[in-house]
């Protein structure tokens, strides 16, 4: 299978980049005019390299000028491989030590240099300048090859870089396309037939023709019509490859560089971030509200500060939570370019280690823990930070920046090693479901102490007491799968709880009942029970009796004696056996039921089948036949 790199140019301006890349590719990636007359790069270009048989690469050639700094950040952002192109004749220049800044704080990891226009100098001078980059590139992170001495004009050194660069190709790590897929855009631009199309360096997962993605921010949806890698029609872009997608439905208006186009769930717009933060040593310190110009991805985003402490002093590395003046889109992990807000220049870079922190406090908390390199270290400060409302599923591959494809591992580790709970489709620390089913008992006991007769509390009343639903019915159904509660359809009860009479109750429902069998048919509303009992208990004693089957509520709340109800519903459904139907006036004539008592009777007949409706007739239901059959 080929391999695919991504390799970014770096360097001063007229160090021979743009030259370079055509030596080594034969393209041009100067696209504008005014590129051309001036003879500088000044936005993005791309072009294709294959280094071996296995092994090809884009490589995104950037801006050298100071003014364009921000291009050359949206091109080596996701770069796998740098490509650092010194002058011989001038050496290292504030662009190249810029650059090189840039390419730490975006975390390359391997590198090629190249001394270019070597045909220009003498071997004495050469051998300066090679002594210092050598110097320079001392004090960076990156692993860089041997330095390759070339030229344009003469050819010289052609075949050794591109075999130095696949040598640092072969070190970059490899983009998994089991993720979810992520493309920052650096281009837009319409094409007849196929509407808006975007371009970008795919930096996570894969798409295919046909795939549902999002633009965001935004939030406009999609289904890609047309993808195309390095120019060329393909079902499927995977990770790493420069790709093209049509995108039907999106309007320019809908997408700029800066935008991301997704896939996927767990991805949402940030207008905060928690980050770790470094500065350069020749930078000013940083305090609460410092504005700072944030490039991450493609998209570059006015941010104020609000540091961990007072300050980030100068070389130093601090917490700080960025407030972004426009949304963006980003994941754990990402890496980001800090610049002066004015004067405009490089002075740090950061790290994003909660991609969509809680709002309060208002100041970054665990960022170090949450920096973790073990994902199941992140995963346990992230649910503490995360409280009764833990951590979704989906949004464990942003906010723990973990490939899709480890999900199910992570979350089997999180119980196993931490006790983690899934609830539904979220995680939650034990403690938090413990402390649920504490407040559940708690609640039960008190609903029998305050309500003897009512058989348990509605499962829609714990889940209210506790403000969260999914976390009540956990709480309900471990608790039952312990023996601790009982969960009767709607009810829930403590094992080994019965409704019962007290003495003076056993006293006011005898009451009651004698007075419901001596309303007979007319039976007792809740208002003229309480003539009988204290009215604050006649509902509660009406339904403990209903519970038991000794007495019925028809309509809303009219109770009857049930066997003077059922001697009731006998003379209707005798009446109307004998006859085949009978209206609401025929029956009323033979019980001597006003409308205000008998309507509601009937109508509590329709409902459990002893009679239907037709027109102004009642005619026998179902239930009513299947007793006479049986009877």
């Amino acid at each position: 299978m080929t391999r695919h790199v991504v390799i970014g140019t770096a360097g001063h301006v007229d160090h021979g980049k743009t030259a370079l890349v055509a030596l080594l590719t034969g393209t041009d990636t100067d696209r504008w005019e005014e590129e051309k007359r001036r003879g500088i790069t000044i936005d993005l270009g791309f072009a294709r390299l294959d280094l071996t048989d296995g092994l090809t690469a884009s490589i995104v050639d950037v801006p050298g000028h100071e003014d364009f700094v921000r291009n050359m950040v949206a091109g080596a952002t996701g770069v796998d491989v740098a490509l650092l192109v010194v002058a011989a004749d001038e050496g290292v220049m504030p662009q190249t030590t810029e650059h090189l800044a840039i390419l730490d704080f975006l975390g390359v990891r391997t590198g090629v240099v190249s001394i270019t226009k070597v045909d220009l100098v003498e071997r004495e001078w050469l051998e300066l300048v090679e002594a210092d980059i050598a110097e320079r590139l001392g004090a960076s992170a990156i692993v860089w090859e041997p330095m390759v001495r070339t030229s344009t004009v003469t050819g010289v050194g052609e075949g050794d870089l591109v075999a130095a660069l696949a040598r640092a190709a072969g070190r970059a790590i490899d983009r998994s396309d089991d993720d979810l897929f992520r493309m920052p855009v650096d281009r837009v631009f319409s094409v007849a037939g196929a509407g808006t199309v975007v371009t970008g360096t795919t930096w996570s997962g894969a798409v295919a023709v046909g795939d549902p993605v999002m633009v965001l921010p935004g939030g406009r949806s999609s289904r890609v019509r047309s993808v195309e890698v390095h120019g060329e029609p393909r079902d499927r872009a995977a990770p790493g490859r420069r790709t093209a997608l049509a995108l039907p439905g999106v309007g320019r208006g809908d997408v700029a560089r800066g935008s991301v186009v997704v896939a996927g769930a767990g991805w949402k717009e940030s207008t905060a971030i928690d980050v770790w933060m470094r500065l350069l040593p020749d930078s000013r310190p940083l305090t609460q509200r410092s504005r700072v110009r944030l490039h991450l991805g493609t998209a570059e985003v006015l941010a104020r500060l609000t540091p961990a402490g007072d300050t980030v002093e100068p070389g130093a590395a601090g917490a700080v939570r960025l407030r972004l003046e426009r949304p963006i889109v980003t994941r754990w992990g990402d890496r980001g370019v800090i610049r002066s807000y004015s004067p405009v220049r490089t002075i740090g870079g950061c790290v994003v280690v909660d991609p969509m922190p809680a709002p309060r406090p208002r100041r970054p908390r665990n960022a170090e823990r949450k920096g973790a390199a073990a994902p199941l270290e992140r995963l346990e400060v992230f649910m503490e930070d995360g409280g009764t409302q833990g951590l979704r599923r989906d949004d464990l591959p942003v906010r723990l920046g973990v490939h899709l494809g480890e999900v199910g591992r992570l979350v089997a580790q999180a119980r196993d090693t931490l006790g983690v709970r899934v609830v539904g489709e979220r995680l939650l620390a034990a403690a938090v479901l413990e402390e649920a089913e504490r407040t559940v008992v708690a609640l039960l006991e008190r609903h029998h102490h305050d309500r003897p007769l009512e058989p348990g509390a509605s499962l829609e009343d714990v889940r209210t007491a506790l403000r969260d639903a999914e976390l009540a019915d956990a709480a309900v159904a471990t608790l039952a799968s312990a023996g601790t509660v009982v969960l009767e359809g709607s009810s829930v009860r403590r094992q080994g709880f019965q409704p019962a009479l007290s003495p003076e109750d056993e006293r006011l429902a005898t009451v009651l009942r004698t007075a419901l069998v001596e309303a007979g048919p007319l039976g007792l509303t809740e208002a003229e029970l309480g003539q009988h009992v204290p009215a604050v208990r006649a509902r509660e004693l009406a339904e403990f009796d209903e519970r038991a089957g000794r007495v019925v509520r028809v309509g809303r709340d009219r109770y009857y004696d049930i066997e003077s109800l059922d001697r009731l519903r006998g003379i209707i459904v005798g009446l109307i056996g004998q006859r085949g139907r009978a209206t609401p006036a025929e029956i009323r004539e033979v019980t001597g039921l006003t409308r205000k008592y008998l309507i509601p009777v009937l109508e509590w007949m329709d409902a459990f089948g002893f009679t239907v409706r037709d027109g102004d007739s009642r005619k026998l239901g179902p239930a009513a036949q299947w007793r006479e059959r049986n009877s």
